[in-house]
């Protein structure tokens, strides 16, 4: 069983307009509701690729189940808990005239010991049952970083394999619990090193730095430059597949479903991250955060490279 764990589950508004005119009233071309949060939005792509998934998480309000119906619609088993307040909503701003993305989001789900101990009990019971865990995001009001340390913990006492996506400081508390993967995107992977990252040869060496001091392995997403990805004898460079952008959101975390689904399969790592990347160009492909074809995943898959990276830009 593939379990993705959602603390702060989110409802994704992206509205697409010609271009950002300040004081003015704006139509939009189109507007789409969607998915958000890291594993929520892994759950929705697994399940547009017929790979079962079980979603977990913390959710409140009208938003809350709207995000519950998206992932059922996708045959995702889905159990939320009830928190305070509501499942926040981010809106995603896609400018067509200088292909901007801009998100502005919220912080609206205040959670109470009583939720958090029903989500960590019903963690506790799937644990047995997982193959892997999918977990991270932001957290709402009422938990701290600490949480993540104690979840990747507790899978990892089950041996479960886990994936974590995060940002600071977030990213910091969960990698000191050794997850078996990170995947960083090219910010937060210059807030968790304290310096720039810029270029292929920056990623590697801090995805390599990152290994060697917690052996945990970083797959790291750099946008228009594709990815790269730190294993302990190998490096990969994964380019970009040339497609026309309509949507970036979630694509990065079309490749925590890969990710996930090889383990899940039992394949070589390198499997899920072919999948992984072919999906994330197909959610590119659609408006809504994380929202894909499974026919242009198939078609894409086979235009996925991974090639060998040594420091320095030489590849073998």
């Amino acid at each position: 069983m593939i379990l993705t764990v959602t603390p702060n589950t989110t409802l994704d508004l992206t509205v697409i307009i010609p271009g950002y005119t300040p004081n003015k009233t704006i139509r939009s071309l189109e507007a789409v509701y969607s998915t958000g949060g890291k594993p929520t939005d892994a759950s929705l792509i697994l399940g547009e690729i017929g790979i079962p998934s079980t979603a977990i998480g913390l959710a409140a309000g009208a938003p809350g189940m709207k995000v519950e119906a998206l992932l059922r619609a996708r045959n995702v088993e889905v159990e939320f808990f009830p928190a305070s307040g509501e499942t926040r909503i981010n809106v995603v701003i896609v400018a067509k005239d200088d292909h901007s993305h801009t998100t502005i989001t919220t912080s609206t789900l205040e959670v109470e010991a009583a939720h958090l101990e029903a989500l960590n009990r019903r963690y506790e019971e799937l644990l047995p049952q997982a193959t892997v865990v999918v977990i991270g995001g932001a957290l709402p009001r009422g938990m701290q970083p600490s949480y993540y340390a104690e979840a990747i913990t507790q899978a990892r006492a089950h041996h479960v394999p886990v994936i974590f996506d995060a940002s600071e400081p977030n990213l910091s508390a969960g990698l000191a619990a050794r997850p078996t993967y990170i995947k960083p995107n090219q910010d937060e992977l210059s807030a968790l090193v304290g310096r720039p990252i810029t270029t292929l040869d920056d990623a590697y060496h801090a995805g390599r730095e990152v290994y060697e001091r917690t052996g945990v392995c970083p797959i790291i997403t750099l946008g228009s430059a594709g990815g790269l990805a730190i294993l302990p004898d190998r490096a990969y460079r994964v380019p970009a597949l040339k497609i026309e952008v309509s949507s970036a959101g979630g694509a990065g975390d079309a490749v925590l479903a890969g990710l996930a689904a090889a383990i899940f399969q039992g394949q070589p790592i390198e499997e899920g991250l072919r999948l992984g990347f072919a999906a994330a160009a197909a959610v590119c492909l659609l408006p809504g955060t994380a929202d894909c074809r499974r026919e242009d995943v198939e078609r894409l898959l086979p235009q996925v490279e991974l090639i060998p990276y040594l420091p320095d830009g030489n590849t073998r």
